[in-house]
């Protein structure tokens, strides 16, 4: 089997990051089809979109008014339309709080890439876009994870553990010395990136080409 690594810069908080995982598992469906011989393996890294936000949060409406400004919220109006064709019910009126994201992250961080990993970002996604769950909540956290599979005595850990938290602020300025300024951003056997939510024939073309410059090199 031919090994493609895709490395997905994201934050939890991003809808169109949301999206963007859709459309990557779009992505990988067609090359399962079409290259049945190349096991992908997909890593998710940190992005804080609001790093300066408080670790206790602050109120979405808040957020939302000092972002866009009055009436700002129908921002998201043509997000939950492009949600809703990609099976997401995006319920941005459940939002009530904007969180810091780190510890999110660090539970990312600690799981495992592959399978355990992307039930962590399903549920962090799903928890925050679809339930309007608090984030900055130690107890709705654990939860998250434990639904996602963590063990309850190792996501506690993970809460609690402020070096974790501190490589996860420092992924994510390396991120940004890396250049990123946005997300999601994909990067395919480190050959290739792409920024932005895109459709899955276009991420499977990144993919393509990501593998094709491996194999010239």
């Amino acid at each position: 089997m031919k090994t493609l690594t895709i490395d997905v810069v994201s934050d939890v908080v991003c809808p169109w990051c949301y999206i963007g995982k859709r459309r990557l598992e779009r992505a990988l469906a067609l090359l399962a089809v079409q290259y049945p011989d190349v096991d992908p393996e997909v890593k998710w890294h940190t992005f804080q979109l609001n790093p300066d936000i408080p670790p206790e949060g602050m109120p979405r409406a808040d957020y939302v008014f000092n972002k866009f400004g009055a009436g700002g919220i129908a921002k998201y109006e043509h997000i939950a339309s492009v949600g809703k064709d990609m099976g997401i019910s995006f319920a941005f009126d459940k939002i009530t709080r904007q969180p810091n994201t780190v510890v999110a992250h660090s539970l990312i961080a600690m799981s495992e890439p592959g399978m355990a990993q992307d039930a962590v970002v399903e549920a962090l996604f799903k928890a925050y876009f679809l339930e309007g769950r608090d984030l900055t909540e130690a107890s709705v956290l654990i939860e998250i994870a434990v639904s996602a599979g963590m063990d309850r005595a190792e996501a506690q850990a993970h809460l609690q553990n402020s070096d974790l938290h501190s490589e996860t602020i420092d992924s994510d300025k390396a991120a940004r010395e890396m250049g990123i300024t946005g997300v999601p951003f994909f990067i395919f056997n480190r050959q290739v990136g792409l920024s932005g939510a895109h459709d899955g024939e276009t991420l499977l073309q990144g993919m393509v080409e990501a593998m094709n410059a491996t194999t010239e090199n």
